[in-house]
């Protein structure tokens, strides 16, 4: 026994010498604040409140995961759903811990949390845009609350459809997807609801299709939506509508997941029961201008996200992998071809990107 010890006891010695005598060069220190570069929102795995937010530095090339934590020492919470920056703020919706988190847009550093619960119960945030003064959040209990941005106060909160999801600003209105199935009954919704956000009351439904999801607004007055049907009889759809009349113009059979408008195109991943692509869509016929937006053979597993730089035209999609394994993050120029990609790693699922430009 003695002599087994000594054995481990002097193996130790031998790595301890090596490794002084290696004297390894520390480890570059992360940034406490941004330049010009992207963040990258990873939403973990549910339940487990490892929401983590990537910073690349476009000028070093270099990637930082869990640049929250890094400067403010602890981390976001569980199940990041969306982010934007608005005026100097960063805003962070945690979908599961029920709150948006706000933080300095450059420095990361950590401001408030604005509390989104009902007597204690979650609402549920989802989705998250800017207008004028105020944010606005989607929850899950059928509600879009409005924040000051200044105060970081909730002014209301605007009863909309069941399950409100996805938001999108055409004009001085908010269009949000009710996609329902979030009650004891488990019905889908198919109406989007219009919020004027001036006078901050919901106006009207639009009825577009079984199970809305995402949505977009494009340049000339009209809105599109990705619905997802009941992932059984009734198949998904892509619909337009124009804001004129509030009228469908275009329904097509088209399995998407997020669409996202630019100059004139639809930017989309695939849907649940979609391809696994990311695709490029016509607004007029909403048929595809490619097969694939990529075009110079860059794999992409599992496209989770999809943004665009109005700016460059450079689109940049979210790799989400197996769901299980650090995601990827991809810049493709208008061409659809492959500027620099990057590794969230050890961030899991990647699911919104926001560019900063100081």
């Amino acid at each position: 026994m003695k002599i087994i010890k000594l054995f481990f006891l002097c193996v130790s010695l031998a790595l301890l010498f090596l490794s002084c005598a290696k004297d390894p060069s520390p480890a570059p220190a992360p940034p406490t604040s941004v330049t010009t570069g992207v963040y990258v929102l990873n939403q973990g795995s549910y339940g487990h409140n490892n929401t983590m937010l990537t910073y690349y530095d476009f000028t070093t090339s270099a990637a930082t995961t869990d640049f929250f934590r890094n400067v403010n020492v602890f981390g976001l919470g569980d199940t990041g759903s969306d982010m934007i920056t608005y005026g100097g703020k960063l805003y962070i919706v945690m979908n599961v811990s029920g709150y948006v988190a706000v933080s300095d847009k450059y420095t990361g550093r950590f401001t408030d949390t604005i509390d989104l619960k009902n007597a204690g119960i979650n609402r549920g945030p989802q989705n998250i845009v800017g207008y004028g003064k105020n944010i606005f959040v989607s929850s899950t209990d059928g509600t879009v609350a409005v924040i000051d941005t200044t105060t970081l106060a909730i002014q209301k909160f605007i009863t909309v459809g069941s399950n409100p999801w996805y938001m999108a600003i055409s004009g001085s209105n908010l269009y949000v997807s009710n996609s329902g199935a979030f009650s004891a009954t488990f019905e889908y919704d198919s109406t989007v609801s219009i919020v004027d956000m001036n006078s901050l009351t919901e106006t009207g439904k639009i009825t577009v299709g079984i199970n809305p999801g995402s949505i977009a607004a494009d340049s000339a007055g009209n809105i599109y939506i990705s619905c997802q049907g009941d992932y059984g009889a009734v198949v998904p759809k892509l619909v337009k509508v124009g804001l004129a009349d509030k009228k469908i113009v275009k329904s097509v059979d088209s399995a998407l997941g997020i669409i996202r408008y630019y100059n004139g195109a639809l930017y989309t991943t695939g849907g649940y029961s979609g391809p696994v692509n990311t695709g490029i869509l016509s607004t007029s016929d909403l048929a595809a201008i490619r097969p694939s937006f990529v075009t110079d053979g860059t794999a992409i597993e599992n496209p989770y996200g999809v943004d665009i730089d109005p700016a460059t035209g450079n689109v940049y999609v979210t790799d989400a992998k197996d769901y299980s394994s650090s995601g990827v993050v991809f810049c493709f120029d208008n061409t659809g071809k492959l500027k620099f990609s990057f590794s969230t790693a050890p961030g899991m699922n990647p699911a919104k990107t926001q560019l900063i430009v100081k």
